[in-house]
């Protein structure tokens, strides 16, 4: 069948990304998805069409490799996968982008914003028999910016957030007064999850590095000890894998500050490397928005080289989940060879060190072996 014009903006390019839009125009394109699903029924020969969704599998993702900048990224190309009604494997996914394409209309009608959360529980109400899980919501709502080629914050979707900063930084949303992040305490600075709001904050700092911190523990070790005092920086913490508002604020503060290295304290094991990947590339579930939240992040620790920092019996044997996301990060394309090498020494000595292994040296010690690191370049 021959594509219509009037849906062009949703394979016009090789290279797919999710516009940012403005309410009405995220509202006309799911007004043009269902005009033409009626159009379609009220037809002489009436026939549910199949849905054609981006591939967001690994076979179809890439890597954009920086020529102009540092920052490489996942994207995904113009292959599709269809969703049919007629399909019992995908009948009830193929429902369930109309669903919630219904819900973002109503959404964005009423000028307001949800997070994904919000809108499970909204549509396990409305709709029990088709959403159980708020896994179901997650793959629809990515389904429908795979259809509408638009983001998920146009289609009035609001990032949940954990994370947190602080140190030398001062945040100024519209209409209030600047926030010191060194004077939050050690908890820190909530980030908002309102991309809009972080896109729209005055910032300003003196710091000459940007740390980026796996777990909110060591966050909360390394703020307490005001080690950005001694270390001109700014940390982060996402508090664990990385939510959107924190990618997007990270990504921000590369923008307002690009002359200041991002630098990544994770675990030395296959998820802290998982982490640190997602916040540098992107990740292909959400590939056609990657380039948004995209970084140069370099890995400061843990790695392979500090093993002599760490007792013997502070090693821990890989489980098997570590063993899955090794093989995962492996087949991907996205491994730098360097980062290739940390993850085969995990393989092959089958342990992994905490970050909290350091603290052999005192609780204090963390401060000094960031510094070290920064003073000798050893981050990769």
């Amino acid at each position: 069948m021959e594509e219509d014009a009037s849906m062009k903006f949703f394979s016009d390019q090789n290279t797919s990304y999710a516009d940012i839009l403005p309410p009405h125009e995220a509202r006309a394109r799911i007004e043009v998805s269902v005009l033409n699903l009626l159009r379609v029924l009220n037809s002489p020969d009436p026939a549910i069409s199949d849905l054609s969704l981006i591939n967001r599998k690994r076979s179809n993702s890439y890597i954009n490799q920086g020529i102009l900048t540092d920052v490489s990224y996942i994207f995904l190309s113009t292959s599709f996968t269809k969703s049919s009604l007629t399909n019992a494997k995908t009948a009830k996914a193929f429902v369930r982008v109309w669903k919630v394409m219904e819900m973002c209309f109503q959404i964005l009608l009423q000028e307001k914003r949800v997070t994904q959360r919000e809108l499970f529980y909204k549509l396990l109400c409305d709709s029990p028999d088709l959403f159980s899980s708020q896994i179901e919501v997650n793959r629809s709502v990515q389904d429908v910016v795979a259809l509408l080629r638009c983001s998920r914050f146009s289609l009035g979707i609001m990032a949940s957030t954990r994370g947190l900063v602080a140190g030398r930084l001062s945040l100024q949303e519209p209409g209030k007064e600047p926030v010191d992040c060194s004077a939050c305490g050690s908890s820190g600075f909530p980030i908002s999850g309102d991309l809009n709001l972080l896109d729209n904050t005055i910032m300003t700092s003196d710091a000459r590095y940007i740390i980026l911190v796996e777990k909110h523990a060591i966050f909360h070790r390394l703020v307490e000890d005001r080690v950005f005092n001694h270390i001109p920086c700014v940390f982060i913490t996402a508090k664990g894998y990385p939510d959107i508002a924190t990618r997007f604020f990270l990504h921000r503060m590369s923008i307002t500050f690009p002359h200041l290295p991002i630098l990544a304290l994770v675990d030395w094991n296959p998820a802290g490397l998982a982490i640190l990947c997602t916040f540098k590339f992107g990740s292909i579930g959400m590939g056609l928005e990657a380039y948004r939240y995209a970084c140069n992040v370099k890995w400061i620790g843990l790695r392979g080289d500090d093993l002599n920092l760490i007792p013997e019996e502070s090693l821990v044997p890989l489980k098997a989940k570590d063993s899955q996301i090794a093989k995962s990060l492996l087949s991907s394309k996205i491994l730098q060879e360097n980062y290739r090498e940390e993850l085969s020494l995990m393989i092959e000595t089958g342990k992994r060190a905490e970050i909290e292994a350091l603290y052999c040296h005192g609780y204090n010690y963390l401060g000094k072996y960031i510094a070290t690191k920064i003073v000798q370049g050893k981050y990769i």
